[in-house]
């Protein structure tokens, strides 16, 4: 079990955060969060970059883990494939998170 989370988990963290930053930019919309100006840019902006930021964080954070003895397995497969994972949800969440935290409006 815990080696199918080991695979699984940058994955489900990128579902996760793909679904919470797109809800963040519904959120902001419906509240009016682009007419607050803070400096810089409007706070709008500001959630939807940091938590593009603390995702791509914690991403890294992930695949650092994952690399360490302490969350090591003793299948070098699963090692591999859960290493791969996370690198895919890496550049996932850098790929498909930059268009809604860096250049979406609301309509």
């Amino acid at each position: 079990m815990k080696e199918l989370l080991r695979v699984l988990l940058p994955l489900l963290v990128w579902l996760a955060s793909f679904s919470a930053i797109y809800g963040l930019h519904g959120l902001g919309c419906a509240s009016g969060w682009t007419e607050v100006a803070l400096p810089v840019m409007s706070l709008f902006r500001w959630v939807l970059f940091l938590a593009w930021s603390a995702t791509i964080f914690f991403q890294l954070l992930l695949l650092l883990a994952l690399r360490t003895q302490r969350f090591d397995t003793t299948s070098s497969f699963i090692r591999r494939l859960s290493i791969t994972n996370s690198w895919t949800a890496l550049i996932a969440t850098f790929w498909t998170l930059y268009p809604i935290a860096v250049s979406s409006t609301c309509g």
